[in-house]
């Protein structure tokens, strides 16, 4: 199959995968999850986690139970839940689904046991902030935070534990996170030198450069962000994950993220957009969180309130649109001043 990246930072690229690799996904899977089950599908098959349900009913022989069409509706999730019949129930959500369906039991606690049911969530697509994973442990529900992409069959870390077959090691340079095993895609369609570019040999063996940045220790795998997210601006670096989290430690803030725009004297700054209601304290707030802790080269230039940030299809952050907001914003503001 040939499946489209999500571009959330950027062009989207055309995977090839070949039978081989999603055949290994799939076995790997169960056996980590502790043997083959039935699947709830609730996410698009035009993305890798969503196709690889279906491609693991197959291996396991199971019939999928597919949510209707249309956007994510937890109660609707829940429902579609009680059709799997099999005496193993998984499926594979991104945190924003995690987070309505965390929402909905908070207000309906009595139909926790619906979700309690899965012996696995697969979450993936993004990282899953740790407040989040704990609401979701305290309901009862059993999550596996999975790690990887179109380019290694989905997920092929869970929990910072690379499935069997799967290797990863660390680019001592640049601390990018390497990976290879069966699951590797065959390349980019079309696309020989960006190929030759991320899938490369090293000792004899077939790795991908994610372009993610981690470190292994104890024999777990911490990503720490993307390579691209660090920006130079008046010739130092800015971390602009560190500048979310630093970003979403004040109150009032739902969610941070942390974009790049152009600017003449410093070459790039960073600006943010933020869930939640604009305030000029809260502004403030935001402004003095991030200089004291990462300091004034890392201030933003601006801050874009917005009820609820653009996502892709997929669920992860449209960092392309944001970036959008946050120019227009920006141009806004030097034209007023």
């Amino acid at each position: 199959v040939v499946i489209q990246t999500s571009g959330s930072s950027g062009v989207p690229k055309a995977v090839a995968l070949s039978a081989e690799a999603l055949r290994a996904s799939s076995l790997a899977t169960h056996a980590r999850l502790g043997g083959p089950g039935q699947w709830l599908l609730a996410l698009p098959l035009t993305y890798v986690a969503g196709l690889s349900v279906l491609l693991r009913s197959i291996a396991a022989e199971t019939t999928p139970v597919v949510m209707p069409p249309g956007p994510f509706d937890a109660q609707i999730f829940l429902a579609a839940a009680d059709d799997l019949t099999h005496e193993r129930r998984y499926t594979a959500l991104v945190p924003v689904q995690l987070g309505r369906v965390l929402d909905y039991l908070a207000d309906n606690p009595t139909e926790r046991f619906r979700a309690q049911r899965f012996d696995a969530i697969l979450i993936g697509g993004q990282a899953l902030e740790p407040s989040l994973r704990q609401r979701a442990e305290l309901a009862g529900l059993r999550v596996v935070e999975t790690y990887g992409s179109s380019e290694t069959s989905g997920g092929c870390i869970y929990d910072g534990r690379p499935l069997d077959g799967v290797q990863v090691q660390i680019d001592v340079a640049t601390s990018e996170v390497l990976i290879a095993g069966p699951t590797l895609a065959e390349g980019y369609l079309d696309a020989p030198e960006l190929t030759a570019e991320k899938f490369v040999l090293i000792d004899g063996g077939r790795w991908y450069r994610t372009g993610d940045s981690g470190y292994v220790k104890n024999n777990i795998l911490t990503v720490t962000g993307r390579l691209d997210r660090v920006v130079i601006s008046g010739g130092l670096k800015i971390s602009l994950p560190l500048v979310e989290k630093a970003a979403s430690a004040v109150a009032g803030v739902r969610a941070a993220y942390a974009v790049h725009i152009p600017n003449l004297e410093w070459g790039s700054r960073a600006a943010l957009v933020v869930e939640g209601e604009h305030s000029e304290n809260v502004e403030d707030e935001l402004y003095s969180a991030v200089v004291s802790q990462l300091g004034r080269v890392a201030a933003p230039e601006v801050t874009v309130f917005v009820e609820a940030a653009p996502r892709l299809a997929s669920g992860k952050p449209d960092y392309v649109t944001m970036t959008s907001l946050a120019i227009d914003a920006a141009s806004r503001a030097s034209a007023a001043g």
